[in-house]
Formats: C-alpha cells, structure tokens, sequence
C-alpha cells in the first residue's frame, strides 16, 4: 500500500472512531450490551484515551489525572459487522464502524447453525464436494500418497508451525476468515491462539500488499473482527496477537492508530508495557523522527530500577535490529549481564558485528565471563558477532571464531561450531563445513545426525556429490551414528555421480549396522538406473528386493512403467501391482502417459487422464505432464489446448510442464511463449524458463522480444554477474551452432548487449562469437570480435589465437594467418595438432580448388 492509501486509511480510522467515542458517550449506564462489548478486551479499568504522538510513550512516568471517555474507540469500531460491499465502500466503510458500536455481541454458534440450515454462503461453502464427497478409498489413497512423500525426501527448514500457517493461509484466501473459522468448527476442530494468529496475520498481510483502499479497509476490519471474536473466547492478547497489528500500523507510518491501539493493550496486559516500548522504538525509527528516538535513548539512560532496565532493555533490542548506530549511547550505560534473554543478547552482539563495534564487543565478552555466563552461551555470541561482521569470508570468519575463544580462554560449543556449519551450507562452502566437522570430531564434541543430513543436503543442492566420499569416511572414523535416512541420502549421492558400486557398499554397510533397506532406498538405486537407460541393472535391483524381501511400493512401479518400451510390459507390470494390492497414485499416472506416449499410443496416454479414480487436487498435475509429454512427442498444439483447458477451470499448471512447452514452443507461438512465462513464479523456474525463452526468440530472429527479456533478467538478477553471463553464453553457442547466416543477428545481440543493457560479454561468448565468424567466413567480423577482446579487458589466451588463425584462414587471409602463427607458442603437441589440422582444411582445400580451376580452364581452351 502506498503512502498515500494509508493516510487515506488513516483519516477514515479517525473519523470511525471520533464517531463511534461520541455515540458510546451518550448511551445510558445501564446498556449491558455496550459494558459487555467495551470489556471485550479484557481490561481492568477503562481504557485511556490515545496519546497524541507528542506526548506518548511507555516510559515509567508519574501518572497524571485524565478525564476519561466512557469508551475506548481503538478496536471497537472495526469489529463486528460485515465488510461494506456497497459502491461508496470508504464512506460506507466510515458509516459501518459508527453503527458497529452500538451492537452487542456476533452471532452465536446457534445463530451460525441456522444461516448453515437456511443455506447460507458458508453453508455452500463446507458442502462443497471435495470436503462432503470424496469417497473413503479416495481419502485413504491421498494419505497414503502423501506419507510416503513426506518419507521420501528429507526436507528442511519446515516446522509443524509453518506447514499450519500455510494451510491457514489457503483457507484464509479461499474461504475468507470468519468462514475458516467455522469449518474449523464444523470439522469438530477447537479455534485456538494459534489459528486465531494465523488468520489475523493472513487479514494483515492481505491489506500490508493491497494497492485498493477498499479492499485494504476490508482486510483490516476482518482482523479486528478476528481479535474481537479471539477474545470473547476468553483469550488473552499476548505479543503474537498485538505484535502484528503494531507492526502494520509501524509499517503505514500511522502514529496516532499506533498509540490508540496500545491502549487496550496497556490497561488489560500491564506486564506488556516493557515490551511496547520496543515497537515503539520501532516506530519512531520508521517514521525518522530522530527528535522522539533521542528522547527515549536520554530518558532511561539514568533509569536503574527492574522495569526501566526492561524498557532500556527492549529499546537497545529494537536499535539493534535496525541497524542503527544510536545504539552507542546505550552500550555505554548498559549492564550486559542484567539482560534478561541470551536471545536477546546474541541479538546486540550480531548489531556489534554489523557496526564492527569490536571494543564494545570484548568488553562485554570479559565482562560475561567474569560473571560466571555460561560457556556454552559465551561461544553462541561470539558466533553471533563474528557471523555478523561484514564481507567477511568464511575462511577469515573462522579463524576470528577461534581466535576469540582463544583470547578468552573458552572452548567452541558443539551448538556454536553447528551454527557455524550451516553457515557455511547457507553460503555453499560445504567443503569448508566439512572441514569444520573434523575439527569438531577431533575436539572430542559430538555431531548431530540432522547436522549431517544438512551437510549431505547442501551437497546435493550444490551439485557437489563427490563429497558423499568424504562425509562417508567421516561416519565411520568418528563413531556416527546413522540412521536409515543418512543412508539414503548418500546412495543418493552415489548413485547421481553413477558411483553404482559405491551404492551397493554402503547398502551392505547398512544391513552389518541391522538397519532394514527399505524401499525407498532401492527405488534410488533403480531410478539411477533408469537414468542411464541401463535395463539390466534396473532389473538387478528387482530381484535384490525380492531377495531381501522388500515389497516394491508404488513409486518402484512408477519407474518400472515408465521405462516400459512396449505395451505389453505397462500391462503386465499394472497387473502385479494391482495383484499387489498397491493402488494408483499420481505418480502412477502420470508414469501411464510417459509410457504410453512413448510407445506410441497417443490416444491411450490422453485416457489416463479421465479416469474416475484421480484424486481431485491431483488432476491438473496429472494433465499437465499429459501436455509435457504431448510437447515433447511434437504435439503442440494438443499440449496447448490442454494448458488452455486448465486455465479455463482456474487452474494453474506444475513449473516443470510450463518449462516444457517453452521448451517445444514452435515458430508463430511468441505470445503463448510469454504466457506461459508468466505462470513461473519459482525465481528458479522463471530463470530457467526466461532462458529459454531468449534462445527461442533468438533463434527465431525476435531480437527485440529477446532483449526485453534479458532486460528482465538483468534486473531480477542484477546482482549475479555470472547468471547473466551463463545465458548469454548458451545463446551465442545456440548461434554459433546453426546456419552462417545467424552471423548478423549474433553481432546485433552484441551491439544491444553493450548499448541496451550495459553489460559486457564475457570470453566465453567472444569465443562463440569467433567461431560463428569462421563458419561464415567472414573476414571483417571476425577484425571486429578480436577487437572486443581488447575492449572489454580480456588478454588473448592461446585458445583465442587458434580460433582466429582458424578465422583468418576460413575467410582467406593466409598473410594475417600467417603473422598472427608467430604469436602463437607451439611447444604443445595438441596446438601444433590443431594448426596443422586447420592448413590442412582451409590451406590445402583452397590449393587443390585453384588446380582443379586451372585445369578446367586449361581443358576449355
């Protein structure tokens, strides 16, 4: 949201709420309704009137006499009634909050069962089909299908806390909150803390990311209505309710709503006014008023009692993550070992190293020490600070970590040297983090097995496989114990650097450590196989399976038919897992349409996609590697009409489909090309996709559809010179391979690369370049790419020389040839190969077309 929506936001909050004051005042005492309504918010008296911005803060000063009104307009003008819908929704809006005050409570849960009876929208809403009308084997089949998912790959960073938001979220943006929270009711779920936060975060962010004002109103008077509803259910407004509407109004820069919101807050919470005084810090910070942010600071700089060392205490915090340098003026006075949190502590010490405040930094580590702070604390901060100091490589940031355990005479914590190895995976030094889990070992600290798996993660993410070996060794030198995870994980790696053997090794290993192989573990082994289209070793692993007794599951199916090369093996294999009792995932159908597509049998592959027994939320999927498969059998147009269809029904189709039909997209289909485009919004799909949506147009001669999309991605990769110069690489190499006549749309690229984009090629492109110009023969192109050599800073390696003796002899200039061959050093047997190579393609040819032209003539006469 703009600044200019929030003001707007802000002066229709302040008209509500001077209209909703002046209506509660003149009610009678006796309104039960109203009483009830006002102590919604659990305080103990009635709520202050909002500060004005001048005079508020949470200092701890003496309390002065106010005339309060008889209720506070903070929360309760947003609350109860429904969102405007009318055309004029901000004055509706305006309207709507003034009338809300004067009503009592929301409708009851009987009053819920009977718009459910009457059919209401929420009504249709939980009686939709997919929640009433799957069928049980449907049901089973999906939470099968998903366990087996879970099991399958490791994954990381994901907490049972976020997978909730996340489903939160889906149902916030399809259902809408108030509707969210009755299904939660109809499915015999209890709404607790956690969900009420979840769905006034969702109403937050929606109105944060809004560019309507009546869309931004509406989401914010679903929140307040969500915390009204929050709190009639008797729970308290802790920081992880309040937290989020303080920061938006931080946010928007809404200084008075900020202040009349912390009202309620002070009066029902008093033990919150420490911790207020950090988003009030925040505030300040945010709006750059440096005249309130140096009142604080000079406030409480004398203060000593328990709660203004609180205050100071959340005040410090909220300079330190802003990265300010007021912070000094703090540090002075600060008494390190009264802070109450080590979190908060290792907070101020990352703020020392962002601000490289080292003085500070070893004064409070001795002061810690010498107070008897634990060690393994001690070792966390300065990882904290160490970490946070900036461009520091990660060689010269270990080697301040040890050094400042050394100086204060502190062994590194396993927790600390864990710290610092996922800072290193974070950063792709897995080499490095290996090195650090040596040094762990060899200090005698143990490792954790999810430590490992991280490691072994960061490999994979990192293409590094070969580090397997070294994590492999580890394990067994230090006494790790793994589990049947570590295992498959480093068959994993083993089996992508088609170390086959190395696989079957540590799967004996497993079996003498009494771990059980598992399915999962051999169905790597067998998609490696497949992967080299090496039958006989996919067969192998069957028949280990069956020694070993390990019954193959569905996804071992799905590899098996997949690679079928006739449809007598998809039948046959489709009869033993039915005879298996194993039912039919997504994988398995979409392992249906590779193979019958494969096999030839179009009509068949377009079949699977009607079968009665797909699961709902699986079918786009499903549909959309039918169109993959069409696309790369030359179907193009069926591929198209199926990412049509689905985009008919509200659907949206799987990155690595839409990557797909970029891929096959024909000659006439430039705009599909940046539709399909847009459906990308992994940045790792999109940069893959754009890619080769720049070769198509090249290869196409769009030079300007191309260059507007390298201008795209310069500005959402501005800051990887190296992405840039890979896509410019495979574009030039695309032209270097095709007809001479690419030549000129190859230097006009170059030309818009320097003048357009601002960018300068690299070697690797010049090469192609070259090589484009030896395929032309083009004597003067290739003058001009050896002069951009010079001109973009690049010394002639003798690669370049060979390629532009190879030019000057193609485009027929033997005497520049000629003295450009005394630069180059022949002391190499495969230089002096390539040279002899090139005379006798272009010297030699160019000699025998001059006899037999002589000759010819001299049969004419």
């Amino acid at each position: 949201m703009t600044a200019s929506k929030a003001k707007t936001l802000s002066s229709l909050f302040k008209t509500a709420v001077r209209n909703a004051t002046k209506e509660s005042s003149s009610l009678p005492s006796g309104d039960k309704p109203l009483k009830q309504f006002v102590s919604s918010l659990d305080t103990s008296s009635s709520p202050s009137p909002s500060p004005s911005p001048s005079s508020a803060s949470f200092r701890i000063r003496s309390p002065q006499p106010t005339k309060k009104p008889a209720n506070d307009g903070s929360l309760h003008s947003w609350l109860l009634q429904p969102a405007s819908t009318s055309e004029n929704s901000i004055g509706g809006f305006t309207d709507e909050l003034h009338s809300i005050l004067c009503t009592g409570h929301p409708e009851s849960s009987k009053d819920i069962e009977e718009m459910m009876d009457n059919g209401s929208s929420l009504g249709r809403v939980l009686n939709i089909p997919w929640l009433s009308n799957v069928s049980n084997n449907n049901i089973s089949l999906r939470r099968k299908e998903l366990s087996r998912e879970r099991k399958q790959k490791w994954v990381f960073k994901k907490t049972q806390s976020g997978r909730f938001n996340r489903l939160i979220k889906m149902c916030g943006d399809k259902l809408g909150t108030k509707a969210t929270i009755e299904v939660f009711d109809k499915l015999g779920r209890d709404t607790g803390l956690k969900e009420y936060n979840a769905l006034i975060a969702v109403c937050l962010e929606k109105a944060r990311t809004s560019n309507d004002e009546d869309d931004a109103l509406e989401h914010m008077s679903e929140a307040f209505k969500t915390l009204k509803k929050m709190r009639e259910r008797g729970f308290q407004v802790e920081e992880g309710t309040y937290g989020p509407f303080l920061m938006y109004f931080i946010d928007m820069g809404m200084v008075e709503e900020f202040f009349f919101f912390c009202g309620p807050i002070k009066e029902g919470n008093p033990s919150s006014v420490t911790r207020l005084g950090y988003y009030e810090m925040l505030l300040w910070i945010g709006v750059n008023n440096e005249e309130k942010i140096q009142e604080l600071c000079n406030c409480i700089v004398a203060a000593d009692e328990e709660d203004d060392f609180k205050l100071k205490e959340n005040y410090l915090l909220a300079l330190c993550e802003s990265g300010r340098k007021d912070i000094m003026q703090l540090l002075e006075v600060i008494d390190i070992t009264r802070i109450s949190s080590v979190n908060v502590v290792a907070n101020i010490f990352e703020s020392l190293g962002r601000l490289s405040f080292d003085s500070f930094a070893e004064k409070f580590l001795w002061t810690l020490k010498n107070n008897d702070y634990k060690m393994a604390d001690i070792s966390r901060l300065i990882f904290s600070y160490v970490s946070a100091i900036p461009n520091l490589a990660v060689e010269d940031l270990f080697l301040k970590f040890k050094s400042l355990h050394m100086k204060f005479e502190i062994t590194p914590s396993s927790a600390s040297y864990e710290k610092l190895i996922t800072y290193c995976c974070d950063l792709h030094k897995v080499h490095f983090a290996l090195d650090i889990v040596h040094q762990m070992c060899e200090e005698g600290l143990s490792l954790s097995i999810e430590m490992l798996h991280s490691i072994l993660h960061a490999s994979e993410e990192n293409y590094e496989y070969n580090l397997v070996r070294r994590i492999y060794s580890l394990i067994g030198c230090h006494n790790v114990k793994p589990t049947s995870e570590t295992f498959r994980s480093m068959i994993n790696l083993s089996v992508k650097m088609k170390d086959f053997n190395g696989a079957y090794a540590m799967l004996d290993d497993l079996k003498k450590l009494n771990i059980s192989p598992t399915s999962t573990i051999y169905n790597t082994i067998l998609a490696g196989y497949f992967r080299e289209s090496n039958i006989s070793g996919a067969m192998m692993v069957l028949k280990q399976m069956e020694s070993e007794d390990v019954k193959p599951d569905s996804h071992t199916y799905s590899y098996l038919i997949a690679n079928c090369n006739c449809e007598e093996d998809i039948t046959k294999y489709c009869e033993a897992m039915k005879a298996a009792g194993i039912q039919v995932t997504k994988h398995i159908f979409m392992a249906l349409i590779n193979a019958y597509t494969a096999c030839g049998q179009i009509e068949k592959a377009k079949q699977v996609v009607l079968d009665k027994g797909i699961p709902v939320n699986s079918l786009n999927e499903i549909k959309g590697a039918l169109a993959s498969a069409l696309a790369c059998s030359g179907m193009m147009p069926d591929a198209l009409n199926i990412y049509k269809e689905i985009k008919q029904n509200g659907g949206t189709l799987e990155p690595k489909p839409v990557i797909s039909l970029i891929h096959f997209t024909s000659e006439g289909d430039v705009n599909i090309l940046l539709q399909l485009l847009e459906e990308l919004h992994d940045p790792d799909y999109w940069f893959d996709g754009c890619c080769r949506a720049v070769v198509h147009c090249v290869t196409k001669k769009h030079l300007r559809l191309a260059l507007d999309l390298l201008k795209q991605l310069k500005d959402e990769f501005h800051k990887d010179d190296l992405a840039l110069d890979v896509v410019f690489d495979e574009v030039f190499s695309v032209i270097a391979e095709r007809q001479p006549n690419d030549l000129q749309i190859g230097l006009a690229l170059l030309q818009a690369m320097k003048d357009e984009l601002g960018l300068t090629p690299s070697r690797k492109s010049l090469d192609f370049l070259l090589a484009s110009c030896v395929n032309a023969k083009d004597l003067q192109s290739s003058l001009l790419i050896w002069r951009e050599y010079q001109a973009a800073g690049l010394r002639c390696n003798i690669l370049t020389f060979l390629r532009m003796y190879q030019a000057l002899l193609a485009s027929g200039d033997p005497k520049s040839a000629k003295t450009l061959l005394t630069k180059i050093p022949t002391e190499d047997p495969h230089v002096r190969c390539i040279i002899k190579a090139c005379q006798m393609t272009y010297v030699q040819s160019t000699s025998s077309k001059m006899k037999k032209q002589k000759v010819q003539k001299k049969n004419k006469t």
